[in-house]
C-alpha cells in the first residue's frame, strides 16, 4: 500500500535508479560505437578479455612467423639461385675436362686454352661460394648450419625448422684448384678431372634438391599460417568488435529511456507537493 509522505519519495529513488542504470548502458554503447569495440577493458567483459587477449598475441605470432618464412623462402631462393649457377659452371668444367682428355684429338694450345678457363671457372665457383650472402650470413661456404626459423607463435619445437646449406667452395665439391687440387692440363689429370666434376655436380644437384625440397615445405608453411591468421582474426572480431546493427538499436532504445526517465523522475519529484494541498 503506497503512502503520501515527504521524507522519503520512494517513486523518485525509483525513478532515479532506472535512470542511472540507463545512462550507465548509454554510455557504455556510446563507447562502443566510437571504438568499434565491444570490449575494450577487462570490466566490459572479463573472460571475453582474457580470450581476446590470448588470440591477440597468438594472431601476431602467426603474422610474424608469416614474415619469418617468408623471409626463409628468400634466403633459399638466394642459395637457389648461387646453386643453380654453380651447377652450370661444373657443365662447362666437364665439358672442358672431357675435351682434354682426348688427348688424340686435341693440339697443346688448345689443351692449355682449356686448362686456363678450367682455372677460371674454378675461381668462379669459390667466388659464388665465399660471396653468397643473405643479410650478413654467408650461404654456401660452410659456416650456415642449424640455423632455426620460428614458424609458429609458440615456442615450441613444432614451431620451429632448423636446416643448413652445405659447403659449395671448390674444396668441398672436390674440385679444388691450385697444385694438389683438380687440373685438366695433361690427360691423365683431366680423367681425374672428369670423374671429380661429374661428381661435384651430382653433390650440387643433391645440395639443390635439399634447398627446393625446403623452399616448397616453407611456401605451404607459408599458406598454412595465412589461412589461420584470417580464421584468427576473425574469431576475435566475433568477440571484441561491435554489431554496428545491434548496438545502434540499443543507442536509440536507451536514448529514449533517458528522455522519459528524465521526465518521469521529474513527476515523480513533485509527487509530495501534493501533501500542500492536504493542509490547504
Amino acid at each position: 500500500m503506497s503512502s503520501l509522505v515527504v521524507n522519503t519519495n520512494l517513486d523518485a529513488i525509483n525513478a532515479y535508479n532506472n535512470l542511472n542504470a540507463t545512462n550507465i548502458s548509454l554510455s557504455q554503447t556510446i563507447a562502443q560505437l566510437s571504438s568499434g569495440l565491444a570490449i575494450q577493458t577487462a570490466a566490459d567483459n572479463p573472460a571475453g578479455y582474457q580470450i581476446a587477449q590470448n588470440f591477440t598475441y597468438e594472431i601476431n605470432g602467426a603474422q610474424q612467423a608469416i614474415n619469418n618464412v617468408q623471409n626463409g623462402v628468400s634466403l633459399v631462393q638466394t642459395a637457389d639461385g648461387a646453386l643453380n649457377q654453380i651447377a652450370s659452371i661444373l657443365q662447362t668444367m666437364d665439358q672442358l675436362a672431357a675435351a682434354n682428355s682426348s688427348g688424340g684429338t686435341t693440339d697443346p694450345a688448345s689443351v692449355a686454352a682449356n686448362q686456363q678457363e678450367f682455372v677460371d671457372l674454378q675461381n668462379e665457383i669459390q667466388q659464388i661460394a665465399s660471396t653468397t650472402t643473405f643479410g650478413t650470413q654467408n650461404l654456401l661456404n660452410g659456416t650456415f648450419s642449424n640455423e632455426i626459423v620460428q614458424v609458429g607463435a609458440f615456442a615450441t619445437v613444432a614451431d620451429q625448422i632448423t636446416f643448413g646449406v652445405s659447403a659449395a667452395t671448390v674444396g668441398a665439391l672436390g674440385v679444388a684448384t691450385g697444385s694438389a687440387g683438380v687440373s685438366i692440363g695433361t690427360v691423365s689429370a683431366a680423367l681425374s678431372a672428369l670423374a671429380s666434376v661429374q661428381a661435384a655436380i651430382s653433390t650440387v644437384a643433391s645440395m639443390a634438391a635439399g634447398v627446393g625440397s625446403l623452399q616448397n615445405e616453407l611456401q605451404g608453411i607459408a599458406a598454412n599460417l595465412t589461412v589461420m591468421n584470417q580464421n584468427l582474426t576473425a574469431a576475435k572480431s566475433q568477440l571484441v568488435d561491435v554489431n554496428f546493427a545491434e548496438a545502434t538499436t540499443q543507442f536509440s532504445t536507451q536514448q529514449i529511456l533517458m528522455q522519459s526517465g528524465t521526465a518521469m523522475l521529474s513527476q515523480a519529484q513533485q509527487q509530495p507537493a501534493l501533501v500542500l494541498k492536504l493542509l490547504t
